[in-house]
């Protein structure tokens, strides 16, 4: 990690969806917050956190209860949680709040306490789709999404972007279970993209530990995005879109010790560090330096990603 600055310390609580081990969106954030705890120690950053917290009014509650108890910045964890945080934030001026997949703060609602963060999900999913296209024997790619919508759109669309680019004659095959944790819907999508020919997937959320299952019992390459996911199957998860949510939640951070409460939209790209290319090493080299070649391009501008309709 870069040098970091001086911060007085903080109370962090945080509201997930799902759990710190989900292997994805929840354990992304939780993990890089852990991180900067133990960089800076216990003594300057507290961390409280409540997960599974998919029914929204139960994480209405939570929200309430860590802006009572005094934490200086309360972040909860999905774009489901919007509507409750711009009611909550108003009540607590003192309190800073987060949320995301979103640009919105509240500015129209009047909110003035509320960051809202966004990962650019398309640009590592442009550097997969493009390692995807360099290594599909079949010509055909297997996607399993979650819902289209959020961070999850912007992962889809940037991977099919990714992959045309490099090779207009592979086929991606999208399909979203409509869920962000049912392993069993993912694994059925996965075994269906096989059967249709896919020998390489991809997904995003919680439910790909299902999808990873049917590709490690099948022997398919698979790669992920947000978390590392190669514990379930590190011979088959070949290479991953690390979220890094340090510099992020640093930002909010010394934002508000800095007297700004809110009002800013962060964003997790590549160019910020927020995303992380990992690459295994089983890897063919041309099929990484296509990836790393495209990852440099999203870096200094020269690749614009073009989203066309699906």
């Amino acid at each position: 990690m870069a040098e970091l600055p001086e911060i007085d310390p903080v109370r962090v609580a945080l509201v997930m969806p799902s759990t710190t081990t989900d292997l994805a969106w929840s354990q992304s954030l939780y993990d890089s917050l852990v991180e900067l705890q133990e960089a800076y120690g216990e003594d300057v950053i507290e961390i409280a956190f409540t997960e599974n917290m998919f029914n929204v009014t139960d994480a209405a509650a939570a929200i309430r209860d860590y802006a009572n108890d005094g934490y200086n910045l309360v972040i909860a964890h999905g774009a489901q949680y919007g509507t409750s945080l711009f009611e909550i934030a108003p009540d607590f001026p003192d309190t800073s709040f987060a949320w995301g997949t979103t640009t919105n703060t509240g500015e129209e609602e009047g909110v003035t306490n509320v960051f809202a963060y966004e990962p650019r999900a398309e640009e590592g999913g442009y550097v997969t789709g493009v390692l995807g296209a360099n290594l599909t024997e079949s010509g055909i790619i297997g996607l399993v999404g979650p819902v289209d919508a959020g961070d999850a759109k912007l992962h889809v669309d940037g991977f099919v972007a990714g992959v045309r680019d490099a090779n207009p004659d592979v086929q991606v095959n999208v399909s979203f279970t409509g869920s962000f944790g049912d392993t069993a819907l993912a694994a059925e999508a996965a075994n269906t993209h096989i059967q249709a020919g896919a020998d390489v997937l991809t997904g995003s959320s919680q439910q790909v530990a299902g999808a990873i299952g049917v590709a490690k019992e099948e022997g398919i390459p698979w790669m992920g995005i947000q978390a590392d996911q190669s514990p379930l199957a590190p011979e088959v998860v070949i290479a991953t879109v690390l979220y890094d949510w340090k510099p992020t939640l640093l930002e909010m951070i010394t934002s508000q010790q800095a007297g700004q409460m809110g009002g800013k939209v962060l964003q997790l790209t590549l160019a910020n560090g927020g995303q992380t290319m990992i690459y295994s090493d089983t890897l063919p080299e041309e099929a990484v330096a296509a990836a790393m070649e495209a990852e440099q391009g999203i870096i200094d501008g020269t690749i614009e990603i073009v989203v066309e309709p699906r």
